[in-house]
């Protein structure tokens, strides 16, 4: 079933179910569907075909979300584009891929509206609906051609893993032109589901619309939980709607869990582990019994861990993606005999669940031992003077590598303090432990919310 056809069921199924909520514009699964075939008769009139790429800086409103399903009526490949990256980065996305027609943020689709397109309702479902683009923290970002089938069962992964129930109503604040983002929309579209925006995160704003909105699902970063959950004026607001929470792109500390599970009492929270290349590698339900734990393989992925430990996800899944645009260079680093190298590496413990210790190119050697970053950070997390914390290694005449720990302090906190905190656990090896703290305002992050523990690394002098 391709998306289309995808979206002519929902409206069928459900036509007067809320879609989507943008402020006091509230759209209905019908005036979805009426809505994104004629804007897709618009773009027609203007010379979009089938087949075509519409490239489209998006945020998550009203207008990037009918953007996205008139394109998918018309049968185009959508490529959402960030608003926060340089214009030249923007040019050259748009050049890679052959984009017809790049859309600013702030278009107004109702200039687009014309007759209904009929619907490209017969459309292979291997055929190519959305074009993501990595972030691109190493070199120019890499084109990820997505077909509607891989799309389409994503969605229905995220439903099945998340615990979604028909009418869920979910924050849409996670970028549209992120894999979170963008399936989270679709998720809610095979349900009934209710796309709620907040274009812009801000943490007081989102907890007045789970309030106001009866958020029933929240799937976000981290950092967007830490913000939530430390917010001052967090028990102000009736969060009771709240049954599913859910979150990827970077690890959750056990700190960060517990205070959300105090503060949400979910039915489930999930850490949904995949990328934009394979949707989801792996799912773990219940993170108060093993907070950070990323689980077992997920319902379409196959896993293995190699002789070095890197995670490998079989390509016969239904969410993957068949290869980079244009790169055949990344191809060949990223797939290997019909298995995808995720560039993470991961243990199993005695359970069979799997964990993550960092990217292969985040392990520190020091004095010839291997560190993983995350081990020491998820200790450093739990002292409560620790907003956020970062760890990388540094180049060191003696040790080969130093670890140096980059701290948000959220009050007033010594070296000697946060050293003598590390002694004293359990679970961190004494020789893992910092040899260097840097207090700092803020970490370094990508839109999507994730740590760039790169730009941390370079900027540590020897």
């Amino acid at each position: 079933m391709n998306l289309a056809l995808s979206l002519l069921s929902a409206a069928e199924r459900t036509p007067d179910a809320e879609a989507v909520v943008h402020g006091e514009v509230r759209l209905t699964y019908a005036a979805l569907r009426e809505r994104a075939s004629r804007i897709a008769g618009g773009l027609a009139a203007e010379g979009l075909s089938a087949g075509d790429r519409l490239a489209a800086i998006v945020k998550p409103r009203r207008e990037s979300v009918e953007l996205y399903w008139a394109a998918q009526w018309l049968a185009a490949t959508f490529v959402p584009l960030s608003h926060r990256v340089p214009r030249a980065e923007l040019d050259y996305c748009v050049e890679d891929c052959g984009g017809r027609r790049l859309l600013p943020v702030d278009v107004s689709v109702d200039q687009l509206l014309d007759d209904r397109h009929p619907g490209a309702l017969n459309r292979d479902e291997r055929e190519e609906s959305l074009l993501l683009y990595t972030s691109g923290t190493t070199g120019r970002p890499k084109g990820v051609p997505r077909s509607h089938r891989a799309d389409r069962a994503a969605g229905l992964s995220q439903v099945v893993q998340h615990g979604y129930r028909f009418g869920d109503r979910t924050l849409g604040v996670m970028p549209l032109y992120h894999t979170m983002g963008i399936h989270s929309l679709i998720a809610m579209s095979l349900i009934g589901g209710c796309y709620v925006c907040l274009p812009d995160w801000d943490a007081g704003e989102a907890l007045a619309l789970i309030d106001r909105e009866r958020i029933s699902s929240l799937y976000l970063a981290p950092t967007l939980f830490y913000d939530l959950v430390h917010h001052p004026a967090v028990s102000d607001f009736d969060l009771s709607s709240v049954e599913t929470l859910a979150y990827a792109g970077a690890a959750m500390t056990s700190a960060l869990v517990e205070r959300c599970v105090e503060l949400f009492r979910p039915r489930l929270f999930v850490n949904h582990y995949g990328s934009t290349e394979i949707y989801t590698f792996s799912v773990h339900r219940d993170q108060a019994a093993k907070p950070g734990c990323a689980g077992r393989p997920a319902l379409n992925a196959r896993l293995r861990l190699d002789d070095n430990g890197e995670i490998l996800c079989h390509m016969s899944s239904d969410e993957a993606f068949a290869g980079y645009l244009n790169r055949p260079d990344a191809d060949e680093r990223a797939i290997r005999d019909g298995w995808y190298r995720t560039g993470d590496v991961g243990r199993l413990d005695d359970d069979g669940d799997l964990w993550l210790l960092g990217r292969v190119d985040d392990m520190i050697v020091s004095g010839g031992e291997n560190i993983h970053p995350l081990e020491v950070e998820d200790t450093l997390a739990s002292h409560p003077a620790v907003a956020e914390v970062c760890v990388v290694g540094a180049p060191d005449d003696r040790w080969g590598q130093r670890v140096v720990a980059y701290v948000v302090a959220a009050r007033a906190v010594t070296d000697e303090e946060l050293d003598g905190h590390c002694l004293a656990s359990p679970s961190l090896a004494r020789f893992k432990r910092p040899r260097e703290y840097r207090f700092v305002d803020e970490l370094p992050k990508s839109p999507s919310g994730k740590i760039l523990r790169r730009l941390l690394r370079e900027g540590v002098p020897a």
